[in-house]
């Protein structure tokens, strides 16, 4: 929403009702169409009710709107007496096509944290600015000449990235692969997006676990999989359970998050990644993995991936620098066979001509820069910190209503509520409160689970906002 100017010598509801008049005279709000409540437009804007209700009298009076006792208060059809004018039915063009909306929960939680910026913040999944490497890449960005051209790229990547991808996943990941074999995406979700859409096909069957940071996501409902549970216990899911899915369903892919896993922050038994690789090689099935976490592994110590085991070339590997370095950059890659890589840099090419030269050119020189690896190292006993911390609130403030196994590395704690909850009560209560969180079912689980998310969180706020949502579960359960 706009903001009010109110040292300005014309009152607020004028102001209200001008900028109104003006949006939809620009077609923000086409004839018809449903406006924002008195109630919500008055919350938005800051203002009493009464201020609202004035400016949408003066819109009445003016023929701009009309209001009908159980319809609200919507657009005339008929806008200053004009003759009537046919617009497009953009309602029924939004509800429209296959590529369905993120979750009810999702929305709610961007809404809220736009419109509410001192919210503590447990449900973002990225990095909190002072855990980014901002200093050295404004200096790595100084430093640069940019004389590199900057016109459209290959298709799969910025070639100088692609090299020292090779490097850093042999370093890092104990991977070995070639520039060939590696695809570069703006993060792990246009990789997840490009499998969907190119190597799978609406009705294929495909294995997630479950709870899974993939049910967050309606791209796979939206290419229409049909998605199978893997059960997470606390060694991560069990590779058997894979046989009697592929025995039932055909399951044609496999997708797993097996170092620090989102949201349960586990870690997949080592016995079990042989036995998952054998099972996938003995009925053919490709492995999707993605790994975003293992690098803030709080030993300093990164468990290998799959990957790194993998000698038949049966698993994608996906991998960004989100959640160890700058989301913003938009940076991640896939590593795949080559005929893959090809085809997913074909499809991609198709939909932007390929992700922009500069950010790339930003990631190759921090990749090989001397700054990388005490950014990881910091990385790493921050996260601890704030893992203690949490923990830490938690025992002191709900020892008896909550618990969680203690993750390795990663961004999450997830977290049983022990008594009966409505999600939907505690969730809307913790935001009356001043918190925010992701409750377990964004992720497929039953209700009564909980991820809190401590990176983005400040750490002086993590205290005190397991202490509101101590107080929001007191209010719930009373």
């Amino acid at each position: 929403m706009w903001k009010l100017d109110r040292s300005s010598h014309q009152t607020l509801y004028h102001q209200i009702a001008d900028e109104m008049e003006r949006r939809i005279s620009y077609g923000e709000f086409p004839s018809g169409s449903l406006l924002p409540s008195e109630r919500k437009l008055a919350e938005l804007l800051g203002v009493n009710r009464s201020t609202v209700i004035l400016a949408y009298e003066e819109l009445r009076s003016l023929g701009i709107i009309e209001s009908r006792t159980g319809s609200g208060t919507r657009v005339s059809k008929y806008k200053w007496g004009a003759i009537p004018k046919h617009t497009p039915n953009w309602h029924h063009y939004v509800e429209g096509g296959h590529f369905l909306p993120n979750l009810p929960f999702l929305r709610r939680i961007r809404e809220a944290l736009q419109q509410d910026r001192t919210l503590i913040d447990f449900a973002s999944g990225e990095l909190a600015p002072e855990l980014s490497p901002n200093e050295e890449i404004s200096s790595l960005i100084k430093e640069k000449t940019f004389s590199e051209y900057l016109g459209y790229d290959n298709p799969q990547g910025f070639s100088p990235l692609r090299e020292q991808l090779v490097s850093y996943l042999s370093q890092y990941r104990n991977i070995q692969t070639t520039e060939s074999s590696i695809l570069i995406t703006s993060g792990s979700q246009q990789s997840l997006y490009l499998i969907t859409q190119c190597l799978l096909a609406p009705g294929d069957a495909v294995a997630i676990e479950d709870p899974s940071y993939i049910y967050s996501l309606p791209m796979f409902q939206s290419a229409g999989l049909r998605l199978f549970r893997l059960p997470v216990d606390e060694k991560g899911i069990r590779p058997e359970d894979i046989r009697t899915l592929y025995q039932k369903n055909r399951i044609k892919m496999i997708f797993v998050n097996p170092n620090f896993q989102n949201p349960t922050g586990t870690f997949l038994d080592s016995e079990r990644r042989i036995q998952l690789l054998q099972v996938a090689s003995e009925l053919g099935l490709p492995i999707v993995e993605d790994d975003p976490f293992s690098l803030t592994s709080y030993d300093g110590i990164p468990p290998n991936p799959l990957k790194s085991s993998d000698q038949l070339g049966s698993v994608l590997y996906i991998g960004s620098f989100s959640k160890i370095a700058a989301s913003g950059l938009r940076v991640g890659w896939m590593v795949a066979p080559h005929s893959v890589v090809e085809r997913l840099a074909d499809a991609r090419q198709q939909m932007d001509f390929g992700l922009s030269v500069v950010p790339q050119q930003i990631a190759a020189q921090f990749l090989k820069s001397s700054y990388f690896e005490p950014h990881l190292e910091r990385l790493r006993m921050q996260l601890l910190y704030k893992r203690d911390l949490l923990i830490e609130a938690l025992q002191k403030e709900l020892p008896e209503e909550v618990t969680f196994m203690i993750p390795q590395g990663g961004l999450h704690l997830w977290c049983r509520i022990i008594p009966k909850v409505n999600d939907h009560k505690l969730f809307e209560e913790g935001i009356r409160r001043g918190i925010i969180y992701a409750p377990g079912s964004v992720y497929g689980s039953d209700s009564g689970y909980v991820r809190f998310t401590f990176a983005r969180t400040k750490a002086e706020d993590i205290a005190p906002g397991i202490s509101k949502f101590a107080e929001a579960l007191r209010s719930i359960l009373s």
